[in-house]
């Protein structure tokens, strides 16, 4: 099994009105060996290929015309199945942005799907989203990576793994997927884990994810009081004319990021609430 390398954790807070998803999980970085050995000779972006799946056909195309691949109109090329032993559990996550559910592989995949969810700003999540051919100085590979988040801006393609389980074969596919995803225009990312309490927050704050109505108008008193001062949880919604009723919408404003709290600290009672822009 290779060496993982993970570059040191950032300090300091983690705004959630700000974070992106590379603010939040733990830094890896591929190894430069997996790349030396890939074969990256004259053209291979027009020998290295990509098969999406759109329908029940498969419609294959060289790296170097990726980024104008059929992605919107594509499937998954991997089925996800569910049978009885198995080791990895599987499933489908509901994400507000997208009103869709998407197809992880395991837990840690889910957690990749809330986590894209919260920092938003995507507009379209694809899971197994097509099969990578490449060449090594081993011969012949392939890798399907396991989601490409696409976005107006920056789109990422992202690798799920847990750290203690990166071999270097993984290391190679890994390298390589990077490769493609520089030729593409698209940034790369293996998310191995995430900074410490960023998943228990997010979590927290997904449980208001969905639309709410407020005919209370507690949001306005929230979003009025955070704007004089910074209040702790507690104090915030006892600003409020029903104390207890805010609580469920000031969760969900800290989840549409219109109000902000420090991630990479407990979030509860006593956690700093923030108009946005930080203290």
């Amino acid at each position: 099994m290779g060496d993982v390398q993970v570059v040191g954790v950032p300090a300091g807070p983690v705004w959630s009105h700000a974070c992106r998803l590379d603010d939040l999980v733990l830094p890896y970085v591929v190894p430069d060996r997996a790349g030396e050995c890939l074969d990256l000779g004259a053209q291979w972006p027009c020998r290295w290929t990509v098969t999406w799946k759109v329908g029940k056909c498969d419609v294959v195309v060289p790296v170097k015309d990726l980024s104008a691949g059929p992605a919107m109109a594509s499937v998954p090329v991997r089925r996800f199945s569910w049978r009885a032993g198995q080791r990895h559990r599987p499933g489908l996550e509901c994400l507000v942005t997208t009103g869709r559910q998407h197809g992880f592989e395991s837990l840690a995949e889910r957690w990749l799907l809330l986590v894209v969810d919260f920092v938003g700003g995507f507009e379209e999540v694809l899971a197994k989203p097509f099969r990578l051919r490449f060449a090594s100085s081993d011969g012949k590979g392939s890798h399907v990576p396991d989601f490409l988040v696409l976005a107006a801006g920056a789109s990422w393609l992202v690798d799920v793994r847990p750290g203690g389980l990166i071999g270097e074969e993984d290391e190679v596919r890994f390298a390589a997927a990077a490769q493609v995803a520089a030729a593409a225009g698209w940034r790369y990312m293996v998310v191995t884990g995430w900074r410490r309490q960023v998943l228990a927050g997010i979590d927290a704050l997904s449980v208001r994810r969905r639309p709410m109505t407020d005919p209370l108008g507690l949001e306005r008193q929230l979003l009025a009081a955070v704007g004089r001062r910074p209040w702790r949880f507690a104090e915030l919604v006892d600003q409020t004319q029903v104390a207890a009723v805010a609580r469920t919408h000031a969760v969900r404003l800290l989840w549409r990021r219109r109000m902000a709290v420090d991630l990479a600290l407990p979030f509860g009672d006593g956690s700093w609430v923030y108009p946005v822009g930080g203290p």
